[in-house]
């Protein structure tokens, strides 16, 4: 949780700018509420490295240079954050760290740096921005592992964030290098931009957790056209998905309807809850999505997201969530305080592109129904229906992973694996009920039969609950468009799925 200068002032940061937005916060309750990192972004620094091949913070912009500003930020009681770049340049055509990584981590210690916001452009000889020929641009993993180590090696504690735009999969490797990890391009202060963004992130559940998290960019809160309504849902979305908090707005000038939805506690309880799960879509249809997010007192977080234009109703239940052995459940709702109590349904009026966050409390269980992707281990691929087709007796492949639907499965109460939602919904079925070895693994229509119910087990392994026999990825391919069967339990790396 922090505060980042980018989305409200570009490339118009300077060290006064970084004071007083730190002083606001530690005066306006943001530090109290949790926010501890004050970031620099882009431009910071001069055009060129000085003699000794260090970068040289402007002495125009920061006269007291990186380390004074620290200093002060430090005093407060906060953190420090600074950007730089995994390519020769920044994305401003400032000097990147490409080639310099141990001389820059080196610095960012000494200055006292306790963050760093790593971005991807210019990635190599001959790119242009995020734009390379053939063959130039450095592998992104490569470049990112490269800095994870400098830093590593300076001995002080600093938060690496990947600000890699969702590229190459982040999410499949992103846990082993950095703290969190871009998984989209750039947020604007847009409803249909932080829109499209959800869709892109909430898919991606599975890779998330504590320590390492999806990152779906920072906060418009009280930015450009978005209304106090959708910057409530942007927080509580976030929050949902356990995402990464930093605010992006005038913090000295906010408003107070921006500082209320900034500071509330009962949301920010949900996105830094020690559980560290991301919350996951239980339903979604007609731009009326429902998602849950398992806390570690056993409480499930609700969210119910309204995307269209219309004040909806949307319901779920108690057990949809997971819940169950309680004749009654508590409900608190975390924007405006109200308490009920249900028996089952969880029901509310939700205004256009608005959100209604609940807390439910009672019996046991709860977040039972992750959805996301099923990855294939050994091919680090992802379980996914050839062109997004809803045929029934279509066979399952696997395939790079890209967080679309029809890599999105659900797992069921009843032991369904289903992908898709409402009338197009389909379940992962071994083919007419067989159970040799061989038979292959499809899609069909949702018929609770016992050749659709299948057991997530703690070795890694999926097996049919009607045959024992294992999902399998035919002969140990880990080729795009490798075919899914079923196979005599063998523990190889091709009968490995990460759920």
């Amino acid at each position: 949780m922090g505060f980042n200068d980018w989305n409200a002032y570009g490339c118009n940061v300077s060290e006064p700018l970084i004071k007083s937005t730190a002083l606001a916060m530690h005066n306006n309750g943001m530090q109290s509420a949790g926010y501890g990192y004050v970031n620099i972004d882009d431009c910071w620094m001069t055009h060129t490295r000085g003699s000794d091949g260090r970068l040289v913070p402007d002495p125009n912009k920061f006269p007291d240079g990186i380390k004074g500003t620290a200093d002060y930020v430090h005093s407060l009681g906060l953190k420090l954050g600074i950007y730089e770049d995994a390519g020769l340049q920044t994305c401003a055509g400032f000097p990147g760290s490409l080639g310099h990584e141990t001389t820059d981590a080196q610095a960012f210690a000494a200055w006292g740096v306790d963050y760093l916001k790593y971005d991807n452009c210019y990635a190599g000889p001959g790119c242009w921005l995020n734009s390379c020929p053939n063959g130039t641009e450095a592998p992104a993993q490569t470049r990112y592992t490269a800095m994870r180590d400098a830093l590593a090696a300076t001995g002080r504690p600093i938060l690496f964030s990947l600000c890699s735009w969702g590229e190459d999969s982040v999410w499949t490797w992103g846990a082993g290098v950095g703290n969190s990890w871009r998984t989209t391009g750039d947020i604007n202060a847009s409803y249909s931009s932080m829109l499209s963004i959800f869709h892109s992130n909430v898919n991606l559940a599975s890779y998330a957790g504590p320590g390492h998290w999806n990152d779906p960019d920072m906060l418009e809160v009280g930015n450009g056209s978005l209304t106090d309504t959708e910057s409530r849902s942007e927080f509580s979305l976030w929050a949902e998905m356990a995402a990464p908090l930093i605010a992006g707005t005038n913090i000295a000038s906010a408003s107070p309807a921006t500082l209320a939805t900034l500071t509330n506690a009962g949301v920010i309880a949900v996105d830094q809850d020690s559980l560290g799960k991301q919350g996951t879509l239980v339903s979604s249809g007609g731009g009326l999505d429902v998602l849950a997010k398992p806390l570690a007192n056993g409480d499930v977080s609700v969210a119910l997201f309204n995307e269209t234009g219309s004040t909806a109703t949307i319901s779920t239940s108690v057990a949809a969530i997971g819940k169950t052995g309680a004749s009654s459940y508590g409900i608190t709702d975390l924007w405006s305080g109200a308490t009920s109590t249900t028996s089952g349904t969880i029901s509310a009026s939700v205004p256009a592109h608005g959100t209604i966050m609940l807390r439910v409390a009672g019996g046991t269980g709860g977040g039972t129904n992750p959805a996301g992707p099923v990855r294939a281990v050994g091919a680090n691929k992802c379980l996914d229906v050839p062109n997004s087709t809803t045929t029934p007796g279509t066979q399952l492949i696997i395939w790079d992973c890209n967080g679309q639907s029809n890599q999105t499965w659900t797992r069921t109460s009843s032991r369904q694996l289903t992908v898709y939602s409402g009338g197009s919904q389909m379940c992962l079925d071994a083919y007419n009920g067989q159970t040799t070895p061989g038979t292959k693994v499809e899609i069909w229509t949702c018929n609770n039969q016992a050749n659709q119910q299948w057991k997530v087990n703690a070795d890694g392994t999926i097996t049919s609950a009607q045959s024992g026999l294992c999902l399998d990825v035919t002969a140990g391919s880990t080729a795009n468009g490798a075919l899914i069967d079923l196979w005599t339990c063998n523990g190889q790396a091709n009968q490995q799925w990460a759920v």
